[in-house]
């Protein structure tokens, strides 16, 4: 007896299906290896052949089992990057590729949870069960899909809703210093903004740092619609890139979910120098202040990943905090940043150090979206402060010492009244919420001519 029409159809559908997915299915590969030798931070493995990203078991007698990347190969051997502990690996630990590539978790449940690197719950709040997986590096956006950047998104800050407006899809650098106030900031667009969700990156900071951030800045309110990823310090180089692209996988997610998604990524240069440490134990030389071109490679790769959607679907409007060594703007990773990113933001350890939060610099900062998302008279009330900010900034010492009379230019009279207005404005205090409408009206009521 003949099987029905339909069911021959379903089998047929099932079996084109499983074979099509046969051929994008990275094939298993079966051949173990041996470990021969740890230098640095790179372990060497002879007898076995994976691709570059491939993953690896390397099973030893006295130690569990430890997993590693490929990051490169030479003669008739691989180099790997252990993503734990190595403590206690020994010399001829047997190495087995394993079939696919690393991949994210992702899904509804993630929202209100803490992740390490690996995707691996953090809060002690038990698996995360029933939720998809997609591929770690993300997929290509070809960019003539993307929408433009047309809509504004409110953080909750004044000082850059009005001066700085950031666009949904923008990708903005938060630069600064040590201890100027960067956390606090993330904190604030966190917990005051109108995005959907939130996704927070937490590269390569201190522990202490992070339970800090998440109990104290985020607090019960900022943890509702976020998810936080974070991968101290202490975590081994690969751990901390593969956090970087997690928090980016995750936020992709929500964005391909038709959601505004706003990415706070602490820190840009953190993923930098972890790049930086595998480079340089495999063997690639030093360019500039010791960053290998894989350095410089990999930072686009991975802020391009946000971004608008197609029309009419999600974005991912980013926040890549960079840190300047010293302060130094000229950092390479700083300038390397400032090229591949629609605006910065710069924080002063001068206004820091006088007790200003945010310490904004609005001179130093720039949003490149501005102009295709407000309008004529928001600009003119934009430029104008600026103006005005400016001119009291370049006659501060003759101001200071008592040197400028009075009467002597009109613009710095005018900026010697405003300036205090101006500060004012510029400060908010890290529990206040000021919204993209009240911000705009703010700065209107401050320099509009009177009636």
């Amino acid at each position: 007896m003949t099987e029905p029409l339909d069911e021959q159809r379903a089998e047929r559908w099932r079996q084109a299906l499983a074979e099509r997915e046969s051929h994008l299915r990275p094939p298993r590969i079966e051949v173990q290896g041996t470990l021969r030798r740890m230098v640095g931070l790179t372990l060497e493995a002879r007898g076995c052949q994976a691709p570059i990203g491939a993953r690896c078991v390397i099973r030893s007698r006295d130690t569990e089992d430890v997993e590693a990347e490929v990051v490169g190969f030479g003669d008739d051997c691989l180099y790997l990057m252990p993503t734990g502990d190595v403590q206690g690996m020994t010399p001829g630990a047997v190495v087995i590729p394993q079939d696919g590539l690393y991949e994210a978790v992702v899904g509804d449940r993630l929202l209100g949870r803490i992740l390490d690197g690996a995707g691996m719950p953090l809060d002690g709040r038990g698996p995360i069960r029933g939720q998809a997986r997609v591929p770690l590096l993300g997929r290509g956006v070809n960019p003539l899909d993307r929408a433009p950047i047309r809509r504004p998104l409110d953080v909750g800050v004044r000082s850059i809703n009005a001066l700085l407006s950031v666009g949904q899809g923008q990708r903005m650098g938060l630069f600064a210093g040590s201890g100027v106030g960067k956390s606090v900031l993330l904190g604030m667009m966190t917990r005051y903004t109108d995005a959907d969700v939130v996704v927070v990156g937490l590269i390569g900071e201190r522990g202490r740092e992070v339970k800090e951030f998440i109990d104290d800045i985020l607090g019960e309110e900022g943890m509702r619609r976020a998810v936080v990823v974070a991968a101290p310090a202490d975590s081994p180089p690969l751990m901390r890139l593969h956090g970087a692209m997690q928090a980016t996988a995750i936020a992709e997610y929500f964005r391909d979910q038709g959601k505004r998604v706003l990415l706070l990524m602490d820190s840009l240069t953190r993923y930098a120098q972890a790049q930086r440490e595998i480079g340089l134990a495999i063997g690639e030389p030093p360019t500039t202040k010791g960053y290998p071109p894989s350095v410089f490679a990999r930072l686009p790769r991975l802020v391009e990943r946000a971004g608008n959607g197609p029309a009419g679907g999600g974005s991912i409007t980013a926040f890549y905090t960079v840190l300047a060594e010293g302060d130094d703007q000229q950092d390479p990773i700083a300038d390397a940043a400032r090229a591949i990113l629609d605006g910065h933001v710069v924080l002063s350890r001068e206004l820091a150090d006088a007790g200003h939060y945010p310490a904004i610099d609005i001179e130093q900062s720039v949003s490149r979206a501005m102009i295709n998302i407000t309008d004529e008279r928001h600009r003119a009330f934009a430029q104008r402060f600026k103006q005005i900010y400016g001119v009291y900034r370049q006659n501060q010492d003759l101001i200071n010492v008592g040197a400028y009379q009075r009467g002597t230019d009109p613009r710095v009279d005018e900026a010697i009244a405003l300036h205090p207005k101006l500060m004012e404005f510029l400060s908010q205090d890290l529990r206040q919420s000021d919204g993209f409408a009240n911000s705009l009206a703010a700065l209107e009521d401050l320099l509009a001519p009177p009636a």
